[in-house]
């Protein structure tokens, strides 16, 4: 199967996404700057996410580009992460709305997690269909960002019954570390 259309409708689905987050940021009912200090939860939990799925969308990309060919399987796969990226939106809205309360930053919390799962296991189904010696599967390696972004997520997580400020800290942390695009799969297929 060709990749072409997998590209496309990913990019489709993300660019919705990353639409449907900046719609849920309502103008204030006013004109002064002072306005905008009750939205600021808002806007930090609006930037995390729109990094977060910019996040997701570069290193997609990558990925995509080093695979040579895919299947029923990864499309599914794909689906799946683009599932809970779709989620974001919701879970954005939920956690600025309210500002950084408990369980609305356990959800955004869950959701990440579970993005990180999905986007682990398309990953996965693009290693296995390419090949253990593939290039994807050599530039990939062991993953530890992958790996280490689940285990912060989750005691981000445990932190947020505690101190939801605390965990949504962590979730800037995990953002921080994967802010500079993966160059393993560029180096991997440019030859460097």
């Amino acid at each position: 199967m060709k990749k072409g259309r997998l590209e496309a409708f990913s990019d489709g689905v993300i660019a919705i996404i990353i639409t449907i987050m900046v719609l849920e940021m309502h103008v204030p009912h006013g004109d002064s700057i002072k306005e905008l200090l009750p939205m600021l939860p808002v806007i930090i939990s609006y930037v995390l996410s729109f990094v977060n799925v910019g996040i997701y969308w570069n290193n997609h990309h990558h990925m995509l580009y080093a695979a040579e060919k895919i299947n029923g399987a990864i499309l599914w796969g794909n689906l799946h992460l683009l599932f809970w990226l779709s989620l974001l939106p919701f879970a954005t809205a939920w956690m600025g709305e309210n500002h950084f309360a408990q369980w609305p930053v356990i959800l955004y919390g869950f959701v990440l997690i579970m993005n990180g799962i999905a986007y682990t296991i398309l990953c996965r189904m693009l290693i296995k269909e390419a090949g253990e010696g593939s290039s994807l599967a050599i530039a990939l390696g062991k993953d530890w960002k992958g790996k280490s972004s689940v285990i912060i997520y989750s005691i981000a997580i445990l932190l947020a019954f505690f101190n939801p400020l605390l965990a949504v800290g962590l979730y800037v942390v995990v953002a921080v570390m994967w802010f500079i695009p993966d160059r393993r799969i560029e180096k991997k297929v440019a030859g460097f």
